[in-house]
């Protein structure tokens, strides 16, 4: 995104009107969104978003000036020629999200699709016919294994079946979290469209999440989508000859940011295949603390081990393993909260440790 319209769309969000500040996040998560893609917008779409966050024209004006912008461009070759997907979803994406009308259905899920896309891709709204694979960089060129275009929509049922059977009722925020990640990550990895998967999922998601009560954080996912989109690839893929195995809990940090107000840190690297192998029990001590900045103490460096292997032990069982005391393991983990090495996830008794590896004062970026 722009670092200027950032900057006023952030100004917009600290001081404007209570109608302003609720169109800004809009547009920040519909721009951002598009880096899911590696796509940018053009000047002219910043322009417009302003318009419509002081009041000056509605949405659907945007979506007009938008359709015109591109129709005089046509036959000009410029680089605003490369943006029209992006300006075009990006509005898109600013008009569903500014709707109070939702249903949960595989049916509104493939309709957002389409409206998304429609005039933009061939297959809008459209479940693909043929199976898939995408060279994923986090993965080194490897590919998340889809599902079969002949089960999509069947896939796709049972799992809306299941979730909207599954009850939240006495769940804590952090079981509650836990479940959306698995439905989420579930729901994408059917991957039911040719294109346009991740930005799909993510607004039906945010508008999911808005029926069930959750005020989401949407700068969580216009500053991190395409973090949002390799954490789902790590939630499903496996190559156990090379040790490595699905995982949620990249995708856990991300809900809790956006659920729960935590602000973990979010490194697309620390995704990548080969970042996690570097990460092995013998020397994730050693690497963390180089990769942070930080000295680790021999006893933390063991600690780390120990939750590397079992990220559910307490205190106790570390203490046991390590033929300490528990108060030393405790001071131990004490130290690597304060220098931002670990994290906790839900209670003392019933949640589990997230080895953040990011330290507390390292900046956002991507690689």
């Amino acid at each position: 995104m722009d670092k200027i319209f950032e900057k006023e769309l952030t100004e917009y969000i600290i001081q404007g009107e209570p109608k302003q500040k609720e169109r800004s996040l809009i547009w920040k998560t519909a721009i951002g969104l598009q880096d899911v893609d590696h796509l940018s917008t053009s000047e002219y779409l910043l322009q417009t978003a302003k318009d419509h966050i002081v009041g000056k024209i509605d949405i659907d004006s945007v979506q007009t000036r938008i359709n015109s912008y591109y129709e005089t461009c046509t036959d000009r070759k410029t680089e605003e020629n490369d943006t029209e997907e992006a300006d075009k979803v990006s509005a898109r994406i600013a008009k569903i999200l500014g709707e109070q009308a939702f249903q949960f259905s595989p049916t509104e899920f493939i309709t957002i699709h389409k409206r998304l896309f429609e005039g933009l891709l061939p297959h809008a709204g459209k479940i693909r016919n043929y199976n898939i694979t995408k060279k994923e960089w986090v993965l080194n060129g490897e590919t998340v294994i889809y599902s079969s275009y002949n089960s999509i929509y069947e896939t796709l049922e049972y799992d809306f079946k299941i979730e909207k059977s599954f009850s939240y009722k006495d769940l804590s925020t952090n079981k509650i979290i836990e479940h959306i990640v698995e439905f989420t990550s579930n729901i994408w990895q059917i991957h039911p469209f040719g294109e346009g998967n991740t930005r799909t999922t993510a607004i039906f998601i945010i508008k999911y999440l808005n029926t069930l009560g959750f005020k989401v954080g949407n700068e969580v996912f216009a500053n991190h989508s395409w973090y949002f989109r390799n954490a789902l690839v790590r939630a499903n893929y496996n190559d156990f000859s090379k040790g490595i195995h699905s995982t949620n809990k990249y995708l856990i940090l991300f809900f809790e940011n956006l659920m729960s107000n935590k602000n973990y840190e979010l490194k697309n690297r620390y995704l990548h295949v080969d970042y996690e192998v570097k990460m092995s029990i013998v020397n994730v001590g050693v690497n963390v603390g180089v990769n942070v900045g930080v000295k680790l103490t021999k006893k933390e460096q063991e600690v780390l081990a120990e939750i590397q292997k079992d990220n559910s032990a307490t205190a106790a069982n570390i203490a046991n393993q390590c033929q300490v005391t528990t108060r030393t393991i405790e001071r131990a983990i004490k130290s690597l909260k304060e220098k931002g090495i670990i994290g906790r996830f839900g209670s003392d008794k019933a949640g589990h440790w997230i080895i953040k590896m990011g330290g507390p004062n390292e900046k956002n970026n991507k690689k």
